[in-house]
């Protein structure tokens, strides 16, 4: 197990850079993930850090040594793929036990190890099948077990759970957390699914255009993001944006929209009366009001409701509001209907605002 380290590291192909001197410290143990959209970065950043990519610039050190020229093979590391890279030829023990069986290990600790892996991922009745006779999951465990046997310094994962269908991924990145808090080998993880970072991530790397925009804990990025990209992409369903500008009146602050609405947020805020801004308000911070709100703030903002998602735990609402579109999130049930006219009010606490110019949080 070891720390990696990611210092100034670019990435080019001619003339097109597409990583922009990114750093980024991964402590032993930790379980990192990568996420953001399509076309980020995040897939290159991880090749290079297995070597198959070749870096532009900077520095990636393992376990404190510099591998910028170390070949793969050398590298100490274990990939698992999207697509498993399995060998359909060979039975489920000879995948997992390929990489020590290239290295002349001793048969006895080849048996040893791949019995364990085995044991651990619930695959021993399978050791004598081929991938052609695993489902996806089981495949995606032999993938995981073929990593596991090598003992590497540094596990790496490329969007391994993309192919399974939702009720699958959500058992295969439970057991992936389950793994790791068994084995504490460090892991960098990549995905572009915010849920899968949010739920297994010790901390996590958003990544934007070849930049990272923030990095911190699932809880950090959700309760404080760094800026509106963030703050979009982390959460679900996503957060709402309305723009407007920034009031103040002695300890009361909040901001104008649509004329003469007023969304209020905490006096501390740090902009300046009259900032143009954009107010962030999370589906499930919009209270159902009847009445008094709060004092200055008395009804609430009319919403007209467009489409209702129901599903079953919680209640996903699709309105107008504010001259926008919006989305509101329930626990409760309510009848509710298209057209239906409710009033919402957004929880103070719960209100970011960020600078219209700059999209950086205030």
């Amino acid at each position: 197990m070891a720390s990696v380290g990611i210092a100034q590291v670019r990435k080019a192909y001619g003339q097109h850079e597409v990583i922009h001197g990114i750093d980024i410290e991964i402590e032993d143990e930790e379980f990192v993930v990568l996420v953001g959209p399509s076309g980020c970065g995040k897939s290159t950043l991880l090749r290079m850090v297995a070597g198959l990519e070749q870096i532009t610039g900077g520095e990636i050190a393992i376990g404190g040594t510099v591998v910028n020229l170390v070949p793969p093979k050398e590298r100490d590391i274990a990939m698992v793929f999207q697509n498993y890279a399995l060998y359909p030829h060979m039975t489920v023990f000879n995948n997992m036990a390929f990489s020590l069986q290239l290295r002349k290990s001793d048969p006895d600790m080849v048996q040893k190890r791949v019995r364990e892996a085995a044991d651990i991922l619930g695959l021993v009745p399978y050791l004598d099948r081929y991938p052609r006779q695993l489902s996806g999951g089981q495949r995606q465990r032999v993938a995981m077990g073929r990593a596991i046997v090598r003992d590497p310094q540094v596990f790496l994962f490329d969007e391994p759970l993309s192919n399974l269908d939702a009720k699958l991924r959500v058992q295969m990145r439970t057991e992936i957390k389950a793994l790791h808090q068994r084995l504490r080998t460090t892991s960098i993880y990549v995905t572009h699914d915010q849920v899968e970072a949010m739920t297994m991530a010790d901390r996590i790397v958003v990544m934007h255009d070849g930049h990272v925009e923030q990095i911190g804990t699932p809880l950090e990025l959700y309760d404080y993001p760094a800026n509106t990209f963030v703050a979009g992409f982390i959460g679900s369903p996503s957060m709402n944006f309305f723009n407007g500008t920034f009031r103040r009146d002695g300890r009361a602050a909040w901001v104008e929209v649509a004329g003469d609405i007023r969304f209020p947020v905490e006096p501390l805020t740090r902009a300046n009366d009259g900032q143009s801004v954009t107010y962030g308000i999370r589906p499930g911070h919009l209270t159902l009001v009847n009445g008094d709100a709060a004092p200055g703030f008395p009804k609430g903002v009319a919403a007209t409701i467009q489409v209702i998602e129901p599903t079953g735990d919680d209640t996903v609402v699709f309105c107008r509001m504010a001259n926008q579109e919006a989305c509101a999130m329930f626990v409760e049930r309510h009848a509710f209907r298209p057209g239906d006219t409710i009033m919402l009010m957004p929880r103070m606490a719960n209100g970011h605002v960020f600078d219209s110019a700059s999209g950086h949080r205030l």
